[in-house]
């Protein structure tokens, strides 16, 4: 087994290359030309992942079957997923990547939040400033957005409360799954439920469900979306086994810059002066709230035993 720094130092890398993986999948949607209905563009997203990890977790041998309870876990982890992606997809439609992630980063707020409502975990004042403070930074990132598109700059702020609700089902049920069978149960979830709305549309009209026979760019965007959510949420699941909670989680803002680089490379977006501030006001706020929980994980510890 690999020395303690050896896997923090892996765990790092691999989430170094989720930073760099995941705004290349938010590029790809938002490449897709508009003639593509935002749920096929799921299907593709969450089908490619069905095929990659559940044949993966069943050849490293994991056992692939379920408990009734948790299919309907799956299934309703799996809507929260389907409905906070579909947001954001819908978003980066209008939205420049980096806007539109930098907006749905007050999402560690919104779990503090509903931990502290469903589930009573204590939140001190200091966090709650904290939460506070980086919702007026999502503010100042969303001001200029709405008051040229309207709502629909708040998707990213919608996608980040649905995400937190995906995450709390998440934290229950990974005590239990390992994350190969995890990701691919609830992407096999997500794509049944998908489905059905496609086949009932199909050939509408509809906007939003009538499905197209994908050609040219729309062929690889699609694939692409797909396989670089796969591979790029597979650098995720390692990273967190192999380095502490507490070491990955503030690197995940890196996010922001790697959204920021292939926004403008791809679709000339930049972030304004105002919009930098916002998003500099949410990565303090988050980083403050990151180092407050690793304080308090911390002081939780018993001593260890004296030698």
């Amino acid at each position: 087994m690999s020395p303690p720094s050896e896997r923090t130092t892996l765990g790092i890398l691999f989430m170094l290359a989720f930073c760099a993986f995941a705004p290349v999948m938010d590029a790809m949607a938002k490449a897709t030309p508009e003639v593509v209905p935002v749920s096929q563009i799921l299907v593709y997203r969450f089908a490619i992942q069905v095929a990659i990890l559940l044949p993966l977790a069943g050849f490293l041998g994991h056992s692939l079957r379920m408990s009734l309870r948790d299919v309907w876990l799956h299934l309703a982890r799996a809507a929260a997923l389907v409905a906070a992606t579909g947001c954001f997809f819908t978003a980066l439609r209008y939205m420049p990547i980096a806007d539109a992630i930098s907006i749905f980063f007050v999402e560690p707020f919104v779990l503090i939040l509903m931990g502290a409502v469903f589930l009573a975990e204590p939140v001190g004042w200091r966090r709650l400033t904290a939460c506070a403070v980086g919702f007026g930074g999502a503010l100042l990132v969303i001001r200029p957005s709405f008051s040229d598109l309207g709502p629909v700059a708040f998707l990213p702020l919608v996608t980040a409360a649905l995400f937190s609700i995906y995450m709390l089902m998440t934290r229950a049920m990974a005590r239990r799954l390992h994350p190969l069978v995890l990701q691919g149960h609830t992407a096999l979830a997500a794509t049944l439920l998908i489905l059905p709305p496609l086949l009932i549309f199909n050939g509408t009209g509809n906007l939003y469900f009538d499905p197209v026979w994908p050609e040219g760019r729309a062929v690889w965007t699609l694939l692409g979306v797909g396989v670089v959510a796969t591979v790029s949420h597979l650098f995720l699941t390692y990273a967190l086994r192999l380095a502490p909670a507490g070491t990955i989680a503030p690197l995940q803002y890196l996010e922001i810059v790697g959204a920021t680089v292939i926004g403008y490379l791809a679709f000339g977006d930049f972030p304004t002066p105002l919009t930098w501030v916002g998003i500099a006001i949410i990565v303090a706020s988050g980083l403050y709230v990151f180092e407050r929980e690793r304080r308090l994980e911390l002081r939780a510890k018993p001593p260890a035993p004296p030698i």
